[in-house]
């Protein structure tokens, strides 16, 4: 497709079925909740679990690395699978899922630190 020619996520293509459409909307915001979650849940452990050495200082970190990853991450792959969709082209692939479940794995793993040592 030349640049002239790029399709948009509200115009241009062929107009996709609305139910495909709000599907991936409910992605879009299934995502922001997960971020949210997270960023909530970064803010109560630094909050409200006493840690030696700042454990939980480090646990509360990566909670809110993740969320802003997955929040700076969650509009630029709606827009992506949008224009897909209206070209008639596969859904893009999002890395984003292999970020979400290392970022969860290495949430659990500070956590289990976080217990054996309190």
């Amino acid at each position: 497709m030349a640049p002239e020619e790029e399709i948009k996520p509200h115009s241009g293509g062929t107009e996709p079925d609305y139910r495909f459409t709000l599907a991936n909307e409910r992605t879009f915001l299934a995502w922001l909740r997960t971020a949210l979650g997270l960023l909530a849940g970064g803010v109560a452990v630094h909050q409200l679990v006493p840690s030696p050495a700042g454990a939980s200082a480090v646990l509360a970190g990566l909670c809110v690395v993740l969320a802003a990853a997955l929040a700076a991450n969650a509009y630029p792959r709606w827009r992506r699978v949008q224009i897909a969709m209206r070209a008639g082209e596969p859904l893009p692939r999002s890395l984003m899922i292999v970020v979400l479940t290392a970022g969860l794995f290495l949430l659990i793993a500070a956590a289990a630190v976080l217990l054996v040592l309190s």
